[in-house]
């Protein structure tokens, strides 16, 4: 009791971490009696707790004996079961090397226990209080879809994307999927004209084999992903017209049409393309494995947590009939309502 009396004379300092590809996050609030006072983003460019991320958070977490540090868990060893029966988690997943909890008594979560100690060691400078599961962000994210009736949601972010199916709060299936880098990828060349078809030629062997517009998809084949290029082409000739002659017409396309340079284009498209393979993957095996109770998906909802362009919604409604919804996800922000949850704030 007399500590919870100390305890609301302080602010509570509330520090989320959120490690992208090549960048980490990371944000910031002070939360006082009335809510929240102040609150900062940052974003370093390291995967690693740096003396200057450190000197940034520990600049904030003086101010108050009360601070926590939470941690978007970075696993690529993790997923969730559509259970909390501790006699069936056995049937989807072999957790005996993994540290698992159950989700509001529907569903579990896990993720490797040589990944947790990874990033408590990661950390340890600051120390962790919490690492919150991306399905656990993916179900708050869109506690106001979850309930109703089966869609899929998909939490991407800059490496990986998170897939979940759900009916009526209830988890059906999930499937946490790595994305390849880009300089792993190997090339390919396009057919002349975005019209044609792209021949994929993923040489898929799925057991029982699912044709899903031309393309299948393996999780043993994900290494040979190949990259695509994007061609942005202008309306008219008479477009190049309208440029100033004092400047470059480069530089011109660039401003008026508020695109990126090309190699960032194709670089977005490529990684957009990629999570349409792999959100094809999920979906695949959703309906093939017997493990799961398979409906069939009509409606996607994505939370954006890495800047996806308007390509991934036109593959995923022209290649495979869904209505796709796009949420802008703030991953930091996000972490931070969990984290806010979990105190009781």
């Amino acid at each position: 009791m007399l500590s919870r009396l100390l305890e609301s004379f302080y602010l509570k300092v509330l520090v989320n971490i959120v490690a992208q590809k090549e960048s980490t996050l990371v944000h910031i609030e002070l939360y006082g009696k009335k809510g929240v006072i102040d609150e900062v983003n940052s974003e370093f460019q390291t995967t690693s707790l740096t003396t200057q991320m450190y000197d940034f958070i520990s600049e904030y977490i003086k101010e108050s004996p009360y601070f926590y540090i939470a941690v978007l868990d970075t696993s690529l060893v993790q997923g969730a079961l559509p259970t909390c029966e501790k006699n069936k988690l056995d049937h989807y997943f072999d957790l005996s090397m993994s540290k698992y909890k159950c989700f509001e008594n529907k569903w579990t979560f896990y993720t490797a226990k040589n990944d947790i100690y990874e990033i408590e060691r990661k950390y340890e400078d600051i120390g962790v209080d919490m690492i919150f599961s991306p399905f656990v962000l993916l179900a708050n994210f869109f506690q106001d879809k979850i309930n109703g009736n089966l869609a899929m949601y998909v939490l991407v972010q800059n490496n990986v994307i998170s897939v979940a199916i759900f009916e009526h709060s209830n988890l059906l299936y999930a499937e946490h999927l790595e994305m390849i880098a880009s300089d792993e990828a190997e090339d390919i060349t396009l057919h002349e004209g975005m019209d044609e078809d792209i021949d994929t030629n993923l040489d898929l062997d799925l057991d029982e084999g699912i044709d899903l517009e031309d393309i299948n998809v393996d999780e043993n084949d994900l290494d040979s992903l190949d990259d695509f290029g994007d061609i942005e082409d202008l309306d008219s000739i008479e477009d190049i017209d309208e440029f100033s002659e004092s400047k470059d017409v480069e530089e011109e396309l660039l401003e008026s049409e508020n695109v990126l340079p090309e190699d960032e284009q194709n670089e977005s498209f490529n990684e957009d393309y990629q999570r349409f393979t792999l959100i094809q993957l999920a979906v695949s095996h959703f309906y093939k494995d017997e493990k799961y109770e398979s409906r069939f998906v009509e409606n996607v909802y994505i939370a954006d947590g890495a800047g996806v362009t308007n390509d991934l919604k036109k593959y995923l409604e022209e290649e495979m009939f869904f209505n796709v919804y796009v949420r802008q996800a703030d991953l930091g922000a996000e972490l931070c309502e969990l984290t806010k949850l979990e105190l009781g704030l």
